[in-house]
């Protein structure tokens, strides 16, 4: 292993852990990481809980129990993930503690099939923030047209917030602008702002994912040349659009009264292209007040052979317009292309609670106790 990691603490990333299970908490996995690994955070979602419970029987006993309650299939997901959660945010109580609140985070998303509901994913967030009860957790929303208010509503009560699936500038700066107004309400209500925390997980590797698929169907030279360079791009841009955001007037008034910045996540930063060098969502994204949350693989590779050389965002906002205006150029429109990826990960994350719904059902009838 290299300092790489640490390297990349040192320049202000944040690293969290894209990845929970039972088995990681339970065999020392997760608190190992936290020791050794720098790790600070812990993100989860329907694909990753999806993916816990249906492999190993590391829930057995807990589904077990619930079976013989005979609770509905979505209560034992409920009681599944947010005991996950609640172990985790205990695990990272020292972090959490010992950062003043800013790291030392898990996440947990709300019901995916409420994307698009905005008074349903209010109340599914109050309801997790419950169920979860601790002060290190916070509550993923999308950033759908739908789940913007719901940003402001939910940060307005004093719950702290991850805004998941942000792909594109435009939605990006109507979170961070969902996100000071929630401030605002929260003051105007006479809550402490400082203990109300929240970041931002741009996705990456989607975007790549798409652009390059096509620019190979152009084909041409100028096409191939301009292969995974987009996501990059785009988070640099991101930033930029942070930057400016909280150093405005608004949020200078904000600042005053002990508000916290909401630090930009980059999420989807495993690579997908094996063409690409498997740690370049993590080399090219350093900047302070940032928060990378990787998969294992990513954060192993990171650990052994990642180029951390300070800040890789600073000075590059100009080459990073030129780069998505020349994708542009050849007929690939950006916003045809985030709106599909945002469209997508909303799919999928229903997808994959769906599969969470049909596996965990399956389960809870395997483990009924017969009838007597």
């Amino acid at each position: 292993m290299t300092d790489a990691l640490k390297r990349l603490s040192e320049e202000g990333v944040a690293i969290w852990l894209d990845d929970l299970s039972r088995k990681r908490i339970t065999s020392g996995n997760l608190a190992e990481l936290i020791d050794q690994q720098h790790v600070v955070g812990v993100t989860t979602n329907p694909s990753i809980f999806q993916k816990a419970i249906s492999q190993g029987d590391g829930y057995d006993q807990q589904l077990s129990d619930l079976a013989a309650r005979r609770v509905t299939v979505e209560e034992a997901i409920r009681m599944i993930t947010t005991a996950d959660v609640r172990d985790a945010a205990d695990i990272l109580r020292p972090v959490y503690d010992s950062t003043g609140g800013q790291d030392g985070r898990v996440s947990i998303e709300v019901d995916p099939r409420l994307a698009h509901n905005t008074h349903a994913t209010v109340a599914e967030a109050k309801q997790l923030a419950w169920l979860v009860d601790r002060p290190n957790a916070l509550i993923k929303i999308p950033a759908t047209e739908a789940g913007i208010p719901a940003i402001t509503e939910v940060i307005g009560l004093g719950i702290s917030v991850n805004v998941t699936l942000i792909f594109s500038l435009e939605r990006y700066r109507k979170v961070m602008d969902a996100y000071l107004a929630g401030l605002e309400k929260a003051k105007e209500r006479g809550l402490d702002l400082s203990t109300i925390y929240s970041v931002a997980s741009f996705f990456v590797s989607r975007v790549d994912t798409e652009i390059d698929k096509r620019l190979d169907g152009i084909g041409t030279d100028e096409a191939k040349s301009l292969k995974g360079k987009a996501a990059v791009a785009n988070a640099r841009l991101a930033y930029e659009a942070y930057e400016e955001v909280f150093s405005s007037d608004r949020w200078a008034a904000l600042d005053k009264a002990q508000a916290n910045k909401q630090r930009p996540l980059w999420a989807s930063t495993g690579v997908k292209d094996p063409a690409y060098k498997d740690t370049l969502y993590v080399d090219e994204l350093v900047a302070p007040n940032t928060v990378n949350t990787m998969p294992e693989a990513t954060l192993e590779a990171t650990g052994d052979h990642g180029q951390i050389t300070g800040n890789t965002i600073k000075g590059t906002y100009d080459q990073a317009r030129s780069e998505i205006a020349a994708v542009e150029k050849l007929g690939i429109s950006y916003d045809e292309v985030v709106q599909l990826l945002e469209d997508e990960g909303v799919e999928k994350f229903e997808a994959s609670w769906t599969d969470l719904l049909k596996s965990t059902e399956a389960e809870l009838k395997r483990l009924a106790p017969s009838e007597g």
